[in-house]
């Protein structure tokens, strides 16, 4: 192969080395003008998504946070729903250590919630709401209290330092003065230490409280097939609601369990909780209200106060229909209750029989003389017990029958 030839071949090798060279820095070029500049159209379109997504998250009204609370207003001590269409009203319950009671109570405590539920011709809601205890106003009160024992303090102590700088005065009547202000100067000491603890436990954020609530429901339907006005529904469920929650606040009672009627205030506080736990704690709804936002709840008119005297006496009315009948068939009750009845009447003769057996256990430690004594005593203090509740019986006989 000559010289020229072998130049040609190079030549036309490093040509198109050369191109393929070319071609690579065009597609490199390419790919970094793709990397630094995306695409517009679908950047603009991403930005309208974002937008949109924004727009219709802050575009909340007032009919949507009313829908989200599930509850139109809170009127005359009743959470109004769904334009009208139902009525609650809501009862505060306390509650009972049932651990620590006896047997007997215990019982009593049964029987009584075994009348709750049968009483019961309504659908009833159990509402338990946790709290945390809030100890702020109690702190502000020892406070309020512990400056006036401080000043009657001072009052006292300038009181002695005069007395005794005066020279009038006895030693008898010094020595009673200083017992007086040493009484003060504890109580004062006592009163800071309750404050100090109580500050002291306020930090702890885990101090809970359960409140009990029961929640009565009534539709409109439910009273008259007619049409009303939005006034006469009102009224119309606001007493067949007061009428319902004495009736249960009464069977609680035989319980042990005392309870009352929430207002609109209590009503909106306890919404209030629910809706806002951790809020609650910081700014509560008292605040609130003070601060002067009272739209946030509507109050119970002048004419309430009227309407619950006549319930009142209604009520009283009709409680007294259904005592006489309760006492009606309590005559006609079963052979078991009486039987129950009849080892009731007989507890104290076999408290008596097991006593004087327990006695008799011991005549070779204390002597014949001694347990015959002992079991004399327990039959005298039986028949005395008796004849007193003889004479309580009568004279509540005689109270029963003046009041008929």
């Amino acid at each position: 192969m000559s010289n020229n030839q072998m130049i040609d071949a190079l030549t036309i090798l490093l040509m198109v080395m050369i191109g393929v060279l070319f071609i690579l820095c065009v597609i490199f070029v390419m790919l970094r003008m793709r990397s630094k500049n995306p695409k517009p159209k679908k950047l603009e379109k991403n930005n309208n998504t974002v937008e949109g997504n924004t727009v219709a998250a802050q575009s909340y009204n007032k009919q949507s946070i009313f829908k989200f609370m599930e509850f139109d207003k809170i009127e005359d001590n009743m959470i109004v729903q769904k334009d009208g269409k139902r009525f609650l009203m809501v009862i505060e319950c306390q509650g009972i250590n049932y651990d620590l009671m006896s047997g007997l109570e215990k019982n009593s405590v049964e029987q009584g919630f075994l009348q709750f539920l049968n009483t019961l011709r309504y659908p009833i809601q159990i509402y338990v709401q946790t709290r945390t205890v809030n100890l702020s106003n109690s702190i502000n009160t020892y406070k309020d209290r512990v400056d006036d024992i401080s000043k009657q303090y001072a009052t006292k102590q300038s009181e002695y330092n005069q007395k005794v700088r005066s020279g009038d005065y006895s030693e008898q009547e010094l020595a009673k003065e200083k017992y007086e202000l040493a009484r003060q100067r504890n109580l004062y000491e006592y009163a800071i230490d309750i404050v100090n603890n109580t500050e002291r436990m306020s930090l702890n954020k885990n101090i809970l409280s359960k409140n009990y609530y029961i929640i009565i429901p009534y539709y409109p339907e439910e009273g008259s097939n007619s049409t009303f006005g939005k006034d006469e529904i009102m009224n119309l469920a606001f007493s067949e609601l007061y009428t319902k929650s004495q009736a249960l606040i009464s069977s609680l009672g035989v319980c042990g369990i005392n309870s009352k009627i929430l207002d609109s205030t209590e009503i909106a506080e306890l919404l209030y909780v629910a809706y806002n736990r951790d809020e609650s704690e910081i700014f509560n709804l008292r605040r609130a209200l003070n601060a002067g936002y009272e739209d946030l709840y509507t109050t119970a008119q002048d004419v309430l106060d009227k309407r619950m005297k006549e319930l009142d006496i209604k009520i009283e009315q009709e409680a007294i229909k259904k005592a006489n009948q309760a006492i009606y068939e309590a005559i006609e009750e079963n052979q078991k209750e009486k039987v129950a009845r009849q080892k009731e009447e007989e507890l104290s003769d076999l408290i008596d029989d097991m006593a004087e057996i327990l006695i008799r256990e011991y005549d070779a430690n204390y002597g014949k003389d001694i347990t015959n004594k002992a079991v004399e005593k327990v039959r005298k203090n039986t028949k005395e017990g008796g004849e007193s509740d003889g004479k309580k019986a009568k004279t509540t006989r005689r109270k029963s029958t003046k009041s008929a």
